[in-house]
């Protein structure tokens, strides 16, 4: 193998990203490892996590304290509206305050190439998914942990976590 051939092997290595494909109502969905911080199982964060309920933002499911502020943990199968399921693992995200309920991790992989989404995708989808990863079993929406949750459906879970919490204290 020559020297450039190998310096190109290296540099496609290096420039793989770590990716977690997991599974939610039997469908398949990735998310950039780098952007999990955590991985818990939905029994450990029982007594940490307090019920929402918004009717306008139904896929939060629960609320928990991190670091001084409330992470909003969404039921994934809810938001895309596939069939109800019951999520034994939650994903904290790392600098979003959002987690994730899942199903399970099918596997970590690597990517040296995020697809980007067909122009099919013209609503919402394009903020929720950073692209398409393409495996050798199959094609994986990779999610976009900035656009799950939008900075106004913050504000309204904020203002209603701060409500509650003012009528708790009166």
């Amino acid at each position: 193998m020559s020297r450039a051939a190998q310096t190109n092997g290296k540099n496609a290595a290096a420039r793989q990203e770590a990716v977690i494909v997991f599974v939610v109502s039997g469908m398949e969905f990735a998310i950039p490892a780098n952007a999990v911080h955590e991985i818990r199982s939905t029994d450990s964060l029982s007594a940490e996590a307090s019920s929402v309920e918004l009717a306008e933002i139904p896929w939060v499911k629960h609320t928990i304290e991190r670091g001084g502020s409330a992470h909003y943990v969404m039921g994934v199968g809810a938001f895309f509206g596939l069939a109800r399921t019951r999520p034994s693992l939650v994903l904290l995200l790392r600098g979003v305050r959002c987690g994730l309920l899942v199903d399970r991790i099918e596997r970590m992989d690597a990517l040296s190439q995020i697809y980007a989404l067909p122009q099919a995708f013209q609503g919402d989808e394009r903020r929720w998914y950073l692209g398409l990863a393409l495996f050798e079993d199959g094609v994986v929406p990779m999610l976009n942990p900035r656009g799950l949750l939008t900075a106004e459906q913050i504000e309204k879970l904020d203002a209603r976590a701060a409500a509650s919490l003012a009528g708790a204290t009166a």
